[in-house]
């Protein structure tokens, strides 16, 4: 009668497990024998060891080649997911800016068609210098900084003072190697300006604080916090889309403007000519001939003498 599988490993796994246990019985007589080995003769464990090292760096090595490759393999994958997303990132922002470019050229056509249909005299390039803070004046009562630059070197009284975040002042007095910058913030500052995106008019009024007010605001308008603010150019004492600061807090107490440029920041200052007077043009220094007085006819000024 043959015999089924199930008799075949009934008697393999008695077997399985005898060679388990003397193959375990070994492993233990062997490591117990190399380590009296080992005791017993330090030159002989040596050499055997650099032996059993030699022969198995080969195969270690061999192993641990296709572990690198794939290693490697695997940051490359990362690499190219990297580069695929930030590749995708920029076709975004290329296609933006193009759309962005559009726009910027066809607002430039319009603009330089509209100038040519106004007949638009584009104004003067304003000429400047740039000077250092020598000296700040300013305490409770005033707000003023001192320059090293003066009238040799260009400086004129009524000029605006400027950084590269905006509109500090102007200059207030000018000696030959110094001017005095009046500040923004200055209690006997006052400054025409636009507010917001309805390009309201108002006064930006100084109060020896750092925080100037919005005064003879228009009733019936409105302004909210975040308004940006920039010079009018009324008056012509300071050239119009200067930028001052924006809008901070509207209450009961006035609208309050938070500058651009922080007074305890300033080193250095730009002067800008732009070539205006205005109302800070000084009255001339001739007085008028004996014996003439002025009258107006047709718009112009003539002269005639006493009878």
């Amino acid at each position: 009668m043959a015999r089924g599988p199930r008799s075949v490993s009934r008697l393999v796994q008695p077997i399985r497990g005898l060679a388990q246990r003397f193959a375990f019985i070994g492993l233990v007589a062997t490591a117990v024998g190399l380590m009296v080995l080992g005791k017993a003769d330090l030159i002989l464990m040596d050499n055997l060891r650099a032996h059993v090292t030699d022969a198995v760096a080969p195969i270690l090595e061999a192993v641990s080649r296709p572990a690198d490759s794939i290693a490697k393999a695997v940051d490359q994958v990362r690499e190219l997911t990297a580069l695929h997303k930030e590749n995708v990132r920029l076709r975004l922002n290329e296609a933006r800016l193009l759309q962005w470019q559009a726009a910027a050229r066809r607002l430039e056509a319009e603009n330089k068609n509209l100038k040519s249909l106004l007949n638009f005299v584009p104004g003067p390039e304003p000429g400047f210098i740039t000077a250092r803070v020598i000296a700040d004046a300013g305490g409770a009562f005033v707000h003023s900084l001192i320059l090293n630059a003066g009238t040799r070197d260009g400086v004129a009284k009524g000029q605006a003072a400027m950084t590269g975040e905006g509109l500090v002042g102007r200059v207030a007095g000018v000696g030959s190697r110094s001017a005095r910058i009046l500040l923004i913030t200055d209690f006997n500052s006052r400054i025409p300006v636009l507010v917001g995106p309805n390009r309201t008019r108002a006064i930006l009024a100084g109060n020896n604080s750092d925080s100037p007010k919005l005064v003879h605001f228009p009733s019936g308008e409105t302004v909210s916090a975040g308004d940006r603010i920039v010079t009018s150019g009324h008056g012509g004492a300071l050239p119009p889309e200067l930028p001052i600061g924006i809008v901070t807090s509207v209450n009961d107490g006035g609208i309050g403007v938070l500058p651009f440029v922080q007074r305890n920041r300033l080193e250095y200052i730009r002067l800008l000519d732009f070539g205006l007077a205005g109302i800070l043009s000084a009255p001339s220094s001739r007085p008028p001939a004996s014996g003439n007085k002025k009258y107006f006819r047709g718009g112009r000024t003539g002269n005639t003498k006493k009878p």
